[in-house]
């Protein structure tokens, strides 16, 4: 009996020790709800990495600017920060204003891009318009007339540019040689076509050369071009020169801009050139270079926890963006709700138990540089992230999330407040199916984690109010802009990502990892 009436103290001293945090906590979640719906900044924190910084490729001062914001707001709002050194760039680009136009016959203002780290126009450059050579014959054709030209190169474009490389070079010498053999065949079918001209026969069709773009890429470039265009579907892609961009000093820089222009301006232009009509484009691009090495950095703003600062639950998104437009989608609407939700957490007096990181990752757009670098240099504490909460698919909003059958019951109690927040988004609970973890990372942030076999659970999204959001219409395109966020969306996207990774972190033990993954191929579980 004495036994039965220690144990029966001890669970009621352990209740009481319990119910103030647990009341607490219910508080927390209260003021993040009522702050996220009166004084909500997601928006606010978006126009400012947008339309204050821009697009912010990683080695530009757009990204570096925006690091060092963040960073300060992390401080302003009370959190502890960490610019977590990633790697560095051996040159760095920033990308000016650009137009261009035709000049004579359907004089037209030009609708294009350039991808990043390519270079400009030396002021504005005006010229006539020549289309490829694909033979050896041909270019010694019109090796003369391509100086001052603007040279017109087949392909299909998909956003990257030109390759010049040395093993692009190795691939265009072959191309030379089919080209030559194409060309030698077409002189008979031509020569067969004259000879019976008369007879009544169906001529033959030519033979199509190999449409590589620029197979005499650097002999146009020695005969003194002023660029090169390539058609491009609408809307606009422009990426960044991946294939040279780390062989670059700031003495091998490229040499003459690499122009991807509207397909139906394209098909124009090409036409006129056809029927060797004279007139002129004029260019003016504006793409600069700086000295490097440049580094660049993940920006980590941190939540310590009270009881297990060395458990963790991350939040965020990427921070760099692809500069041809502002990255105020991809992935300004991930990082800004992770922003702000940090900001609630904080503003609302958030003690969570284990420490809460909000994680910008650096070059994400260039293969997941931030997030690769940040799992490997914490390896060793991996079995101690809960999860790793990563947005990077566009502004709808969070309404669901899908999780193990061992997670269901901390995660009704965790999301139980979603509901009573606004009845246009109700939120939805569901199981999840163990999945088999990727053997290589692959598409955004949460890639790396997964190889780990960290959970990597994420909110599902919608569009309830049909805004009609079309997301492969503005991934990596020139309308990747701030209007192109939905602010309710954004807005109680914040406030729910406050919560769940609030809840999260102040439950008493790690999310249980049983049933998120399928055992591995080795059997290990």
């Amino acid at each position: 009996m004495k036994r039965l009436f220690l144990i029966a103290t001890c669970l009621s001293v352990a209740l009481l020790l319990s119910f103030p945090l647990y009341s607490q906590d219910k508080e927390v979640v209260k003021k993040i709800i009522e702050i996220g719906q009166n004084d909500n900044q997601t928006m606010k924190h978006l126009d400012i990495l947008t339309n204050r910084f821009g697009g912010r490729l990683i080695g530009s001062d757009a990204y570096e600017n925006a690091a060092n914001w963040a960073a300060s707001k992390f401080r302003e709002w009370g959190m502890q920060v960490e610019m977590d050194e990633v790697g560095e760039l051996p040159v760095g680009f920033n990308r000016g204003p650009w137009f261009g136009r035709l000049i004579g016959d359907n004089a037209m203002h030009l609708h294009f891009v350039t991808p990043s780290y390519t270079s400009g126009t030396k002021g504005v450059q005006r010229g006539h318009v020549m289309i490829e050579p694909k033979t050896q014959a041909e270019f010694d054709r019109m090796k003369g007339k391509l100086k001052g030209a603007w040279v017109l190169v087949g392909g299909k474009n998909q956003g990257w540019p030109i390759d010049y490389s040395a093993k692009a070079d190795i691939k265009r010498d072959s191309l030379k040689k089919v080209n030559a053999e194409i060309g030698k065949k077409n002189r008979q079918i031509r020569r067969e076509n004259w000879m019976n001209r008369k007879s009544g026969k169906e001529p033959k069709e030519m033979l199509p050369y190999v449409n590589e773009p620029a197979i005499f890429y650097k002999e146009m470039v020695e005969a003194g071009v002023l660029g090169f265009i390539q058609s491009a579907d609408i809307p606009l892609v422009a990426l960044y020169d991946r294939n040279n961009l780390h062989e670059m000093t700031f003495e091998t820089l490229p040499e003459v801009p690499d122009i991807k222009l509207d397909k139906h301006q394209y098909k124009i232009i090409e036409q006129m050139a056809k029927e060797r009509r004279y007139f002129q484009l004029e260019f003016d691009i504006r793409n600069h270079f700086k000295m490097g090495p440049v580094k660049y950095h993940n920006v980590i703003g941190i939540i310590p926890g009270t009881e297990f600062p060395d458990e963790y639950v991350i939040m965020g998104g990427h921070l760099d963006a692809f500069d041809v437009a502002t990255g105020g989608v991809d992935d300004g609407s991930g990082l800004t709700p992770a922003m702000e939700a940090a900001r609630l957490i904080m503003k609302a007096g958030g003690k969570p138990k284990r420490t809460i990181l909000v994680v910008l990752w650096a070059g994400e757009e260039f293969g997941l540089y931030g997030s690769k670098h940040w799992v490997k240099k914490h390896k060793h504490e991996l079995h101690k992230v809960s999860n790793m909460f990563n947005r990077d698919g566009g502004p709808t909003v969070a309404n669901s999330i899908s999780v193990t059958e061992a997670m269901m019951d901390d995660f009704k109690k965790i999301c139980k407040p979603l509901n009573d927040i606004n009845p246009d988004f109700p939120f939805k609970l569901t199981t999840r199916k163990p999945r088999r973890k990727p053997k290589y990372a692959a598409g955004t942030d949460a890639g790396p984690f997964m190889v780990e076999g960290v959970p990597t659970m994420t909110f599902g999204t919608a569009d309830p109010k049909g805004y009609d959001f079309s997301y492969m219409e503005i991934w990596h395109t020139e309308r990747d802009t701030y209007n192109m966020s939905i602010p309710e969306y954004q807005e109680h996207t914040a406030i729910v990502t406050a919560v769940v990774v609030y809840g999260v972190a102040c439950l008493d033990h790690l999310l249980s990892r049983e049933g998120y993954y399928l055992p591995d191929e080795t059997g290990d579980k």
